[in-house]
């Protein structure tokens, strides 16, 4: 598939995976993949994992990923992971704002940016997730609430940064309700928010900035929805837990 911006396929596990499942999973992964060097294939295993998937993925096209950070880069914040900890793994990428720690969590968009910045003053690549929820949607309200979030999830970042920044779009409406996104609708809000990137830096950096779709990805509609002009990877929930599920995804992206 010809596109101007190398596709990223990211696989978030979630609370899911011992290390040593995760480790199995991995070893199934690199036997897949192998051979894919045209998409950027990313694990985010819990924290958990990171020490030992960081070890498996070494000689492999894998990249590490983690699923979140704070914004501080230490101190008395309990329970809490640095960016600096996350790149001792090696780890390249850190999913932020995902919709179920906006939802659970109560994360708000101004905590997101700041997170941003300290993942970019680690070296690190944001996965920054924007998306709206059923009731929104149904009110007519999607263009509302991503030009919200995306302007308040990126606030602070320099040109340079959003270029090393990766946005993910999640339709939170279609994420176990039963309703799916159809490509169109893909579509349209990966370029609204490629307009929303124009309007904040410049056409050049909206051209490099890499958007991915996180609405129940399948192997069946990978190949229609990763053609789409303004969709550059994917961000896989639950088929990323099973090593043939998340391949075909890959494989099928091509």
């Amino acid at each position: 598939m010809d596109k101007e911006r190398k596709l990223i396929i990211a696989g978030n596990w979630k609370m899911n995976k011992t290390v040593a499942e995760a480790l199995d999973l991995v070893a199934d992964l690199k036997r897949e993949l192998k051979d894919v060097k045209e998409i950027d294939i990313v694990v985010c295993p819990p924290f958990t994992a990171l020490s030992e998937v960081s070890k498996a993925v070494l000689d492999s096209n894998l990249r590490l990923g983690a699923q979140n950070m704070s914004e501080h880069l230490s101190g008395a914040y309990t329970g809490e992971i640095a960016a600096g900890m996350l790149k001792e793994f090696s780890a390249r990428y850190v999913i932020l704002g995902h919709s179920e720690r906006r939802q659970y969590q109560k994360e708000s968009d101004a905590l997101i940016a700041k997170k941003a910045l300290a993942a970019h003053g680690a070296a690190l690549r944001p996965i920054v997730c924007v998306g709206e929820t059923l009731a929104e949607r149904e009110a007519g309200q999607m263009e509302n609430v991503l030009d919200t979030q995306v302007r308040g999830s990126l606030a602070g970042l320099g040109a340079e940064q959003m270029v090393e920044t990766i946005l993910a779009y999640e339709p939170v409406w279609a994420i176990g309700t039963g309703r799916t996104a159809t490509t169109a609708q893909a579509q349209e809000a990966h370029a609204f928010i490629r307009g929303l990137l124009v309007k904040l830096f410049d056409e050049t950096v909206a051209r490099r900035v890499r958007i991915q779709y996180g609405g129940s990805v399948k192997a069946s509609n990978a190949r229609e929805l990763m053609s789409q002009p303004d969709v550059d990877g994917a961000l896989v929930g639950g088929a990323s837990l099973e090593a043939r599920s998340f391949a075909d995804i890959v494989k099928n992206s091509i």
